[in-house]
């Protein structure tokens, strides 16, 4: 099953990195953002990608040049130029680097990779959000309900503790809990061909136009998700997975 990263947009929320690398290339544990997503698909079999690019995305089509080109041992003949490498290569992915547009939204983003994912079922998933989900289950779930799409739901911890309230008396507190009922869309999605007639050019939100308009209808599931999800907004979210990672305590890491 293919996978698709959306990795184009412009990342304002954490200029400090974002200007002068797309966000899924800000590096956690010295490794950019992209390649924990790629690294924990894979586990699962996962390993034929299409990453939809735009801003920036030289760097990203740079990052997997200089990868196939330096990966492994190398030996360079420097009378005739040849070079041979030797060992296997680190990862045995096949990448799709598709230039999807500057300015296009991540429904026109999707619907540019059409011919690239045909009618088949296919993964797609944000370029800023790592997560410890089991992705068999999730397609596993996805293959059972038979609908267009499923989304998968998780509850981010908030930010703040949280006060409950018997007159002005407080009646319980709990240092930053995960939100109640405050599902929303951790992305790790899984389609059929049957979402792109919801999606209508280069200005399309899959959001807005896919997922609003699927729930709509009928046709989408959600896959609950109560483990590990963080997505990459901002600086103070970069240093928390940073630190994660730097612990020990990665729940991501499932390789």
């Amino acid at each position: 099953m293919r996978v698709v990263i959306l990795a184009g947009g412009l990342g304002t929320r954490l200029a400090e990195e974002t200007e002068v690398r797309p966000k899924p290339m800000v590096e956690v544990g010295g490794r950019p953002l992209l390649w924990h997503i790629m690294k924990h698909f894979a586990r699962y079999g996962h390993r034929e990608f299409v990453i939809a690019l735009g801003y920036r995305g030289e760097q990203i089509k740079r990052y997997f040049l200089d990868w196939s080109s330096l990966g492994g041992d190398l030996t360079v003949d420097l009378a005739n130029g040849t070079v041979n490498r030797h060992g296997p290569q680190t990862e045995d992915w096949c990448v799709h680097l598709v230039d999807t547009g500057l300015e296009t939204l991540t429904g026109g983003r999707l619907r540019r990779l059409r011919q690239w994912l045909g009618d088949d079922t296919f993964m797609v998933t944000y370029g800023d959000g790592v997560s410890d989900i089991d992705l068999d289950a999730l397609v596993a779930f996805h293959r059972a309900h038979g609908k267009t799409a499923t989304v998968t739901a998780v509850r981010p911890p908030a930010r703040f503790g949280g006060i409950v309230f018997d007159g002005d008396r407080v009646a319980c507190f709990t240092e930053k809990p995960q939100i109640g009922e405050g599902w929303i869309n951790g992305g790790f999605l899984v389609c059929s061909g049957g979402l792109f007639p919801y999606l209508h050019g280069d200005y399309s939100s899959l959001e807005a136009h896919g997922l609003e308009q699927l729930a709509r209808d009928g046709e989408l599931m959600a896959y609950r998700h109560h483990g590990f999800w963080q997505c990459m907004d901002t600086l103070r979210d970069k240093r928390l997975l940073e630190s994660l990672w730097q612990s020990g305590q990665c729940p991501w890491r499932s390789w």
